[in-house]
């Protein structure tokens, strides 16, 4: 590959001529943002001036003063007024916003998750949870299990055992000895 393709290529437009072009622009720019101070400059002074017209107090009697003092309180209360109404606006917005962000935050999984419990919970409680006032009566799990006969259990140990005093006195001595020789089957 040959050098030159890598060189950057060079431009139509000479330094001097790209730095006078760019000192027109910010020339430019400072005018128009000059001009608009003035416009917003000149937007304020008309509005004031609707909206509080020139005072005149030379020459005027006492209850024209009073009068007129009067007419700016009730004035300031108004502007004060809409000023609380307008930072109330803001507080709530702002509230509103910071809820919107909560939720975004959930949403997106910002948050770790607690790890949960475990709870014992019945089967009727956890149906009433499920159901509600719909689930009646009560759910045993146990009647549908398989009974074991316990008694049954007990009648065949308490023939095989008897009374062991008895029990005792027949194995002890050679016949004993002989008797369970016998019935573990060695003496056949």
């Amino acid at each position: 590959m040959s050098p030159k393709l890598h060189a950057k290529p060079k431009s139509k437009i000479s330094a001097s001529r790209k730095l006078s072009l760019k000192i027109l622009l910010l020339q430019r720019a400072m005018d128009d943002l000059e001009q608009e101070r003035v416009t917003r400059d000149e937007q304020k002074v008309c509005y004031i001036g609707d909206k509080l017209p020139p005072l005149q107090t030379a020459g005027l009697p006492m209850e024209d003063l009073q009068k007129l003092c009067k007419q700016l309180h009730a004035k300031i209360d108004v502007v004060d007024e809409e000023r609380y109404d307008c930072e109330a606006k803001v507080i709530k917005n702002g509230k509103d916003i910071h809820e919107l962000k909560m939720k975004v935050m959930d949403l997106g999984g910002k948050f770790k998750k607690p790890p949960l419990r475990k709870v014992r919970v019945s089967a009727d409680e956890m149906m009433r949870a499920l159901l509600g006032s719909k689930h009646k009566g009560t759910m045993d799990l146990r009647s549908n299990l398989k009974s074991v006969k316990k008694e049954e259990r007990k009648e065949e140990k308490a023939d095989d055992v008897g009374d062991w005093r008895k029990n005792v006195e027949a194995m002890s001595g050679m016949e004993g000895r002989k008797k369970m020789f016998n019935a573990a089957g060695g003496g056949q």
